[in-house]
């Protein structure tokens, strides 16, 4: 990156979920030259987010230009500095879609992917923090 990040996303590399969406748009903001940093809350100390694991773990943190953004609008930030996906942060910016979409990756998208997560800490498939 030509800049230090000015965006920063907090994601769980341990769920495949989130490893593939942050992979890609790591990979596409690498080759566009975006300053935009992707940091796996398993290889960092989440104090400097100020978050706990368990609240890292169900959505997504984004920090941009010193200020924390989480869930739906946290994805909406990551998406405005991708210009592949700008659109779809505009769409999502509109009043009733935001709404809708903020409630659904809250309440079902983030849950789903959360219950996932402890499923497969508990079988001992994810590392245990501590």
């Amino acid at each position: 990156m030509s800049d230090a990040p000015r965006t920063r996303a907090l994601y769980n590399s341990d769920c495949p979920v989130c490893d593939g969406e942050m992979c890609t748009y790591a990979a596409y903001s690498e080759t566009k030259d975006l300053p935009i940093a992707f940091d796996d809350l398993n290889a960092i100390d989440l104090a400097d987010w100020g978050v706990t694991e368990d609240e890292a773990t169900r959505l997504l943190h984004v920090l941009h230009e010193g200020r924390l953004h989480i869930g739906f609008d946290a994805m909406l930030i990551l998406w405005v500095q991708m210009p592949r996906y700008a659109w779809m942060a505009k769409i999502g910016r509109l009043p009733v879609i935001f709404q809708i979409a903020d409630w659904l990756y809250k309440h079902v998208v983030a849950r789903v992917i959360y219950e996932r997560h402890l499923r497969r800490k508990a079988r001992g498939l994810v590392k245990q923090s501590g």
